[in-house]
């Protein structure tokens, strides 16, 4: 078997057992805080979005220097110092007396939090570019099938087992991931080329991108997908609630969530081959316009099934959109800088995680939950509006040159 075959596959599973262990947690994070102490729901609530939100808020100024890193000493080092970090941070959250506590291990993590993103850049630095669309979807497949189970697994194990013994399971797990990476996977050294390749300071990545038009562009795109995808997902059991009058709102819910991941799941590798055959800002034009589609009319519904159905068709459009971008930076930077570039991506992804929540919450408490499918359509047509004006911007320049 070849390296790279060998790498793509050991990525796919540690990338699935990752993205399942992060989301185990998710569920209950809420419900983990009110054991702490006698709190009013308000409270709660308020430090679930903290603790929630600042993982995000930390790993948004801190990816850009993993990717940095990755660029000059190799990616592998820096997936197993995220790895074991990630794992070390929510063992200790099994232990965690206090809501502060609990609050400053999810910063930690956060600043651990590259393994993923540093995994797309390692993949995409030995894939050919013909051929990076389909193998960075296959490999999202790996973290979109993680993120998939994880809610569901995570759940169960608090109900069997308890939070604590949660927590440390899920470490256990991505310490695995960790572990597999560590003997598993062979990166190519290039010392011959390294002597070749230019170095690029903090200052000359930061000026290549924002010079770099459509590359900006796409990273904006990211940022606004992100907010747009996060802004509903809070209020989704509160929606599924006014939709049903079942008991099981819990499991209900939960196959609301998972049906835009098998969405996901479905659609993300053929999204990424049409990229490698049509062009990356091809697809992303398609799929803004589909994602816009297909989550407006979920303010419409009046029973659960159609909003399962259009999520399920969301979960088809929104699930091409990281491998293209991911595939699209692969031939915008230079090699020697892609990692750096991909983390500043994620910067751009992890504000919009940030921001996504918080904006939908305002939404929702003036005008409604059915209003944030609307507000969430408007960002998407509002991305494809500016890729489409960048790319007649582009055109325009080519032909003004020529």
């Amino acid at each position: 078997m070849k390296v790279e075959k060998k790498n793509l596959i050991i990525m796919w599973i540690a990338n699935f057992l990752v993205a399942a262990s992060a989301t185990m947690i998710l569920p209950f994070l809420s419900l983990y805080i009110e054991t702490m102490g006698d709190f009013s729901d308000e409270y709660v609530q308020r430090w679930s979005g903290l603790v929630f939100g600042v993982t995000f808020l930390t790993a948004f100024f801190v990816s850009p220097i993993w990717g940095r890193f990755g660029d000059r000493f190799g990616y592998k080092p820096i997936l197993m110092i995220t790895g074991y970090g990630i794992a070390f941070s929510i063992f200790l959250m099994g232990f965690i007396q206090s809501v502060e506590g609990l609050f400053i291990l999810r910063m930690v993590m956060g600043v651990v939090t590259g393994f993923i993103p540093t995994s797309l850049a390692l993949i995409s630095s030995q894939t050919p570019k013909h051929i990076a669309g389909r193998t960075l979807g296959t490999l999202q497949m790996g973290t979109v099938t993680g993120g998939l189970f994880g809610p569901l697994l995570g759940g169960l194990m608090a109900d069997t087992f308890g939070f604590s013994y949660t927590f440390m399971i899920t470490a256990i797990s991505i310490s695995v991931a960790a572990t597999v990476v560590m003997f598993g996977i062979s990166e190519k050294k290039k010392d011959a080329d390294k002597k070749k390749e230019r170095t690029y300071t903090r200052k000359e990545v930061f000026r290549h991108i924002t010079s770099h038009r459509m590359l900006m562009t796409v990273m904006v795109l990211s940022f606004l997908v992100q907010m747009a995808n996060f802004s509903i997902q809070p209020l989704l059991a509160l929606y599924v609630d006014g939709l049903t009058s079942a008991a099981n709102i819990a499991f209900l819910s939960g196959m609301a969530f998972s049906a835009t991941g098998f969405g996901n799941l479905i659609a993300t590798r053929s999204w990424g081959r049409l990229g490698d055959a049509i062009g990356y800002e091809k697809v992303l034009v398609i799929l803004l316009v589909l994602s816009a589609l297909f989550i407006i009319p979920q303010a419409l519904v009046t029973e659960l099934w159609q909003l399962v159905i259009l999520r399920f068709l969301f979960g088809i459009a929104i699930g091409g959109i990281i491998p293209s971008v991911t595939a699209f930076i692969r031939h915008a930077a230079p090699v020697s800088m892609q990692g750096e570039v991909l983390g500043y991506n994620q910067s751009f992804r992890f504000l919009g995680n940030v921001a996504g929540p918080v904006f939908g919450g305002v939404i929702s408490g003036f005008i409604g939950i059915s209003s944030v499918f609307y507000v969430t359509g408007a960002l998407f047509l509002g991305a494809f509006s500016l890729l489409w004006w960048s790319r007649r911007q582009i055109s325009a320049q080519q032909t003004s040159v020529n």
